[in-house]
């Protein structure tokens, strides 16, 4: 079934143009895949994100990790961090079961390696996280090596969003959250160059919501009775680029998916994970190689404007892309959380039930308002 994203309900994020899928995928040799566990006890999965075609152990690509709010269980980044390098897939999935992904992504590098003649001591997997425990018997752990592998297998250039793969259990604003993506198109010298972002989005609360710059959260609070719950619960962010920044310019880059956050209203909450992750597919580097200096592509420092605005608005259109994409899901204790389509259908309805009793001047002038509050 097609997916209707935030697009298709006349929301614009920003002035860059999207890629052609308007996903992470349009930076060229990104996948993805997902794997879905959706039983009466589990609703979770495992996503998997490819940043080039080749093994990643040995095409090493420049990265960097920036945490704006630590609470978290990501497991992968220090060394990020300190060598600026991204050597494997990356994987997402639910909070307690991050060693059990971790475990089967050195399984998989492991194998490959010996596949190809590669020598491999030590690797470093990078596994992100966020709690589905509101509607996912988490302490079970029912993401197995299996899992992994399914959503290695499946990735691709296309993929769905909402409530798949790692976010099958996800709530983000209170409403069903999960995976969502967007890109954008960068001119540099009268070359195009793509930036991507995939989120987990699984934090906010419904109160704050605003989107398209219009603070909707209060009246579809009062719809589902949401009190003024806590910003809490993560999101993970993982940005793409073929521009060839550094890791220094890429945790700068990677800071900027907080404005998109933002302006959708989170003011990341002290129980809220905000992880960042930030990759080029320019510049990769190869261990094995002998000689000690190396060539490489650099971007200009005063030009990073263009990069940290695709970021921003890369961010909030894949938290809204989430967000329209997922489906009302019911979890293993029974709560139900509300797809933001479903509230949006109900709201259209109530108020033009509403307006059919006015004069035709005055209903035609309120259904002008309706339909740019409620797209």
């Amino acid at each position: 079934m097609e997916q209707i994203r935030a697009s298709r309900y006349g929301l614009q994020v920003g002035t860059l143009p999207p890629g052609p899928r308007d996903k992470i995928t349009d930076v060229p040799g990104v996948t993805v895949g997902h794997c879905t566990i959706d039983t009466d006890t589990h609703k979770t999965g495992v996503t998997v994100l490819f940043p080039c075609g080749e093994n990643p152990f040995v095409h090493k690509l420049p990265a960097a990790a920036f945490v704006l709010n630590g609470y978290g269980k990501s497991a992968g980044l220090v060394q990020i961090q300190e060598l600026g390098t991204l050597e494997s897939p990356i994987a997402l999935t639910n909070t307690l079961n991050v060693g059990k992904v971790h475990d089967a992504l050195v399984g998989y590098l492991a194998e490959r390696c010996e596949e190809e003649g590669i020598e491999l001591r030590s690797v470093n997997p990078v596994v992100c996280e966020c709690n589905d425990a509101t509607l996912n018997d988490i302490c079970r752990r029912a993401v197995e090596e299996r899992h992994v592998r399914a959503a290695m297998e499946a990735a691709g250039t296309d993929f769905d969003e909402g409530d798949v793969g790692a976010g099958k259990g996800m709530v983000c604003h209170d409403l069903k959250g999960g995976i969502g993506s967007a890109s954008r198109l960068m001119e540099v010298d009268g070359q195009t160059y793509t930036l991507g972002v995939l989120v987990l989005a699984n934090h906010g609360n419904l109160r704050d919501l605003t989107i398209g710059g219009r603070h909707i959260g209060p009246t579809l609070a009062q719809m589902l009775e949401v009190g003024q719950t806590e910003d809490q619960g993560s999101c993970i962010a993982i940005v793409a680029t073929d521009l060839p920044l550094d890791a220094r310019q890429l945790e700068r880059v990677a800071k900027r998916v907080s404005v998109g956050l933002a302006r959708l209203g989170s003011y990341i909450g002290h129980g809220s994970g905000e992880v960042f992750l930030a990759f080029s597919t320019a510049n990769p580097y190869d261990h094995r190689v002998q000689e000690k200096l190396r060539t490489v592509t650099a971007f200009r420092e005063d030009a990073m404007d263009l990069p940290f605005q695709a970021a921003a608005e890369c961010a909030e259109e894949a938290v809204l892309n989430c967000l329209f994409t997922a489906r009302t899901v019911t979890g293993w204790t029974g709560k139900t959380v509300r797809a933001l389509t479903d509230l949006l259908s109900l709201e259209r309805e109530s108020r033009q039930r509403e307006l059919s009793s006015l004069g035709r001047e005055s209903r035609q002038r309120e259904l002008s308002s309706l339909e740019r509050e409620f797209p």
